[in-house]
This record gives structure tokens, C-alpha cells and sequence, in this order.
């Protein structure tokens, strides 16, 4: 009888285990992997009967390329390979039209983001995809500020203040979480869920969800609640919402293939010149990242 419980015990054991999959990062020493991110961001405010609505839109190409692993993380180079932004608003028109490879003389905002490509930054990515570190945001913040021709001291410090919101280590490693923090920590079946989350200007609580497998693909879908804090000089906005993904990796790298981020947020703003007066504001956004190239760099 004890061995039939013990046989019995096994079985089960193993029965559960069939269909589970290790969804991690599995990378190669210099691989390189090329990414097209492209973003749009509406934020439509409400005032006394009348609407403002502000488009932004991002693309650019980042590049990531594999130094090594040291136990179960990697070390990894982050650059900023192309970006080009457009602002415009519904009142004044376009406010901003940069192309970062296109350097036109005489434009603070042109030589900024130029400065900004091809300067690599560190980043120590765990197998689940968190970023446990990046280093070399606050040297490329320096590098733009500097690149902005300013030279009042004040100024310059505002400067590097602002950009360090964008641009910086923390910043940086926040702003990526969304794109590589996907995975669970334990195997997991189709249909399955797992729960992380990541902080920052946008602080994410996510559900996911194993949706399906190939012999060399799986499908995550992921569910969020959002909150967006962002603390500018002469604006505030303080939002809450909804985020949902959809996601395609390669098995054999965990390095995604195609990832797409909707999100809607709502709350209200306020704005220096308006005093304490709360705006309604609505934020829509979509991204998308997608891997345009991979190889191994050989010497």
C-alpha cells in the first residue's frame, strides 16, 4: 500500500507538471537585438465647455546588444539608434518636429536629441525581465543638457532636471520595465496567470495571462491598473486607468516579437498660470514595439 501511495503521489506530481513552460530570457553573448518603437499619446482637456487636445508622436529605433551573463542576469547595452517626435495641439498647431539624425543648426531641440543617439547605456536584466539596474542615463543627461548650448548655470541645472525624467538611469529603467518585464518566475501552462508590477512616472499593476504556445512562439496578454503621476514645473497631472497588452516572443531568446500597449487613463490636471483650478483630462495612448532585426556580432 505504501508504495502504491507513493507511486500514486508521483503521477500526480508529474500529470501537473506536463504542459508547464520556463517563460524566461535565454540570451546569447553578443546578440543583438534591433527594436521599431512607435508611440501616440492624445491628452484631451476639458475647461468650461471648450477642448484641448494635444497629440504626441514618437519613433525610434533602440538596439540591445548582450556583454554577458553573470548567474541568472544579463548585462546588456542600450542605445538609442534613431528618435523622431512630433507635438502638436488643437489650439496652436505643431509645437515640436524633431528628427534626432536630422541636426538643424540653431535649434536648441534638434541638437538635444542628436546628442542622444548612439551612446550606450547599461542595463542588468533578470531572466523574468526586470531591470535590477541601468547605468549611464545621468551621463547622457549631461551630455544633452550640454548639447542645448545653454550657459546660465540655472538654466542648465533646469535643464538637466527635466531630462533626467526622461533620460535618466532610474528613469530609463522604468520606462523599459513595460517592455521587458513580462515574465513569471515559476513555469506556468496555457491559460495561466502571473502578477508584477513596476513603479515610476507610470505605476502599472499587471495580470498576465499565457494565451498559447508553439514549438517556437508564445502568445501573453496582460491586464493593468495605471497611475500617472507626472510633476512638471508648470503642470501637474495625477490620472488613473487601464492598460491592456498583447505579445509574441521567441521561445528560444524569451526576446519579444511584437508587443502592443493600450492604455486610457483619467483624472485631472492643473497648470501654474491657473492657479489650484483642477482640468478634466483624458490620456489615450498605443505603442508598439517591434523586433526588426537580430543577429550575433562576430569579431
Amino acid at each position: 500500500m505504501r508504495h502504491y501511495l507513493s507511486f500514486l503521489a508521483t503521477l500526480l506530481f508529474t500529470s501537473a507538471c506536463v504542459g508547464q513552460t520556463v517563460l524566461e530570457y535565454k540570451l546569447k553573448k553578443d546578440a543583438i537585438y534591433t527594436i521599431k518603437q512607435e508611440a501616440q499619446q492624445i491628452i484631451t482637456q476639458e475647461l468650461d465647455g471648450s477642448t484641448h487636445e494635444l497629440t504626441n508622436k514618437i519613433d525610434g529605433i533602440l538596439e540591445f546588444k548582450v556583454l554577458g551573463q553573470r548567474d541568472s542576469i544579463y548585462d546588456i547595452a542600450l542605445t538609442f539608434k534613431d528618435l523622431n517626435l512630433v507635438m502638436t495641439s488643437s489650439i496652436q498647431g505643431e509645437l515640436m518636429n524633431v528628427k534626432a539624425k536630422e541636426v538643424v543648426e540653431d535649434d536648441m531641440q534638434s541638437q538635444i536629441f542628436n546628442s542622444l543617439l548612439n551612446k550606450p547605456v547599461k542595463m542588468v536584466l533578470a531572466k523574468n525581465g526586470d531591470i535590477l539596474e541601468v547605468k549611464g542615463g545621468d551621463n547622457i543627461v549631461a551630455q544633452m543638457a550640454e548639447a542645448s548650448g545653454l550657459e546660465d548655470e540655472f538654466s542648465l541645472k533646469m535643464m538637466k532636471k527635466s531630462l533626467e525624467k526622461e533620460f535618466g538611469s532610474e528613469a530609463l529603467s522604468n520606462s523599459y520595465k513595460q517592455m521587458t518585464f513580462i515574465y513569471p518566475k515559476n513555469k506556468v501552462k496555457i491559460g495561466g496567470n502571473w502578477k508584477n508590477e513596476y513603479g515610476g512616472k507610470l505605476q502599472a499593476k499587471n495580470v498576465w495571462t499565457l494565451k498559447n504556445l508553439s514549438k517556437e512562439n508564445a502568445t501573453i496578454s496582460g491586464l493593468a491598473d495605471v497611475i500617472m503621476n507626472v510633476s512638471e514645473p508648470t503642470t501637474t497631472m495625477k490620472l488613473t486607468g487601464s492598460q491592456k497588452t498583447q505579445i509574441t516572443t521567441d521561445l528560444s531568446s524569451g526576446f519579444i516579437q511584437k508587443m502592443v500597449v493600450e492604455g486610457v487613463s483619467k483624472g485631472a490636471s492643473t497648470m501654474a498660470q491657473m492657479g489650484e483650478q483642477e482640468i478634466p483630462t483624458t490620456i489615450k495612448s498605443i505603442i508598439t514595439y517591434e523586433l526588426i532585426g537580430s543577429q550575433i556580432q562576430t569579431n
